[in-house]
């Protein structure tokens, strides 16, 4: 038998004089010289082929919810695909168009994920509200974006009665339940619910057919200073975010496996689970509003799950609940921990005690999110438990998709010898290059790094460890607190001469605010004063864990406070919340 390229049955004289010289193609006027272009497929990479492909060769892989409502909910990805469509044509027929702003203040559900590809496979942009925010800060995000629909749980109705008269861009509010369940009295206007919104509505939607480029979601993300910026991806970056998270050192999964996704999809888009789910064929776990230990244990245990991710209070609240019961976690094999840095109780008792690898992530919205995560090398592996615990404790190594450098304070690239730090900056498709609606254009440097604000060193093996924030917010359970915020509004009280807000470490929450008062010239006040100031005027979960009071604030040459010397000070202060939660 001969291998090779041989003739086939239909092949002639002809036919092979033919192959022999094929006919020349006219070479575009754009195409430099000698440049040889491939003879591929045109292939957009949109979002909609994620769920297409998941209704076509995982039409029953399940997608289990716990509802808002209560009740288990089991679909199917083809039952997801169907009422994106459904949803699709509602949003036409409500006048939404490619390009519009279409809002969501939800938790993770199916219904979620329905509006998420209902929104942007029609071209039009998802932008997720994340409802920890302050409830102005909320309309001013909702303004600045311009939103037209916003989609929302029962849990946030609050919220909507609150914003809705100052947002008046926003014109229909759908709210994620059933008639049965829609409240009485509520004066939103043009408020629907979701099921009657979407019943009777048509499947036969175009989906897709437009430039890969074309924007699909929409996320603010807030600093120290000015006001919260939108971070806006497109198709293509949400899809090769997805192909970077299917690798098996990121998030990896496939078709044998079940994946929990605690972090949440107004979180950075909850690492890109949402899309790689799908793509990969996982069944999916929506665990809804409920996170206490007992409730996230009850989902892992009763769905087999295999794959689950969240930042570290998630998995202190179930490790406390498994301590105090004495349950043990015979399916998962995986927990992806990411937000803020992961204790080493956390990671040495999954581990240790619960036979569960931790992989450490770490990445930031402008990333899609993700920039690196913690899986080990052969090198790594063969070292000590405690080297390796060491390792495991950095900010983890980047995966296919995204480049990492450190820079000086001259823009020049530092060694990668585990010691020099300097500026951490990244780069690559799914990294942002400017902000929406942000003057001042763009944000890369001349080599096309973004500065992530962090400050980092690279060890030879690609490990990175962040070693300082060059900004000075807060990280509670993996969510940013503005100290200057904080600052600003403590000094609006009528006493105060100066104040500042620092980090503290916490178990639980990773850090908690502490503010620190300076009165004016003989003026007395409070702690309760203080805190009760505050209230309504920033979110509750900002709320300062204690309030110290000092002669001075110190400042530095420039007339900025001190941080680095408060911290100093306040070294071996702690918070009163800290005994409580140990």
């Amino acid at each position: 038998m001969v291998f090779g390229f041989g003739k086939s049955k239909t092949d002639n004289k002809a036919g092979s004089a033919a192959a022999a010289k094929p006919a020349a193609s006219p070479a575009p006027a754009d195409i430099p010289q000698g440049q040889m272009m491939g003879l591929m497929q045109d292939w957009p990479l949109t979002v909609n082929r994620v769920l297409e492909h998941a209704a076509i060769a995982h039409p029953h892989r399940e997608v289990v919810t716990r509802s808002v409502e209560g009740p288990i909910i089991r679909q199917t990805y083809k039952d997801i695909y169907d009422r994106a469509r459904q949803c699709s044509t509602a949003l036409k027929e409500d006048g939404v168009q490619m390009g519009d702003r279409v809002a969501t203040l939800a938790w993770n559900t199916g219904r979620h994920m329905e509006a998420w590809y209902g929104t942007m496979c029609i071209g039009s942009v998802l932008h997720t509200l994340n409802p920890r925010l302050h409830p102005e800060q909320i309309a001013w995000i909702m303004n600045h974006a311009g939103d037209s629909v916003l989609f929302f749980d029962l849990t946030f109705l609050p919220i909507v009665q609150a914003i809705h008269q100052h947002v008046p861009g926003c014109r229909r509010y759908i709210l994620f339940t059933d008639d049965a369940h829609m409240p009485k009295d509520h004066g939103i206007p043009n408020l629907v619910s979701y099921e009657t919104y979407i019943a009777g509505k048509s499947m036969d939607v175009k989906w897709g057919d437009f430039d890969e480029n074309t924007a699909c979601g929409l996320c603010y993300t807030s600093g120290t200073t000015g006001d919260p910026k939108g971070v806006l991806y497109s198709h293509r970056s949400n899809v090769l975010h997805t192909m970077i998270g299917m690798q098996p050192d990121a998030i990896g999964g496939g078709v044998k496996d079940t994946m929990l996704p605690v972090v949440p999809m107004f979180h950075a888009n909850a690492w890109g689970i949402t899309f790689s789910a799908p793509a990969s064929g996982m069944k999916l776990v929506m665990p809804g509003a409920k996170m206490d230990g007992e409730s996230i244990y009850e989902l892992l245990d009763g769905e087999k799950v295999t794959t689950t991710a969240a930042v570290p209070t998630v998995w202190l609240m179930l490790l406390q609940y498994l301590e105090q019961t004495g349950k043990k976690l015979p399916h998962l094999q995986k927990v992806v921990i990411g937000g803020s840095a992961v204790p080493e109780r956390i990671l040495r008792a999954f581990e240790e005690t619960y036979d569960v690898e931790v992989v450490h992530a770490w990445g930031m919205t402008e990333m899609s999110p993700m920039g690196s995560l913690g899986s080990m090398t052969p090198e790594v592996m063969a070292l000590s438990r405690d080297e390796v615990v060491r390792h495991k404790l950095k900010q983890g190594r980047v995966p296919f998709g995204v480049e990492m450098c450190v820079k000086d304070d001259d823009g020049n690239i530092v060694p990668r010898d585990a010691k020099t730090s300097g500026h951490l900056m990244v780069r690559g498709p799914a990294v942002a290059k400017a902000y929406f609606r942000k003057a001042g254009g763009e944000i890369l440097d001349q080599d096309g790094w973004f500065d992530t604000g962090d400050v980092a060193n690279l060890c030879p093996q690609g490990f990175m460890q962040i070693t300082d924030r060059a900004k000075d917010v807060i990280k509670s359970g993996g969510e940013w607190i503005s100290s200057i915020d904080i600052e600003n509004i403590a000094v609006g009280h009528p006493k105060v001469a100066n104040a500042a807000a620092i980090g503290l470490p916490h178990p639980k929450w990773d850090e908690r605010p502490l503010l620190i008062v300076q009165m004016k010239e003989g003026e007395t006040a409070t702690k309760e004063e203080m805190l009760q100031f505050l209230e309504g005027k920033i979110a509750k979960w900002w709320t300062p864990d204690d309030v110290a009071f000092v002669d001075e604030i110190p400042l530095g040459a420039t007339g900025k406070i001190n941080k680095l010397k408060l911290r100093e000070t306040f070294k071996d202060h702690v918070l009163p919340t800290v005994q409580a939660a140990e």
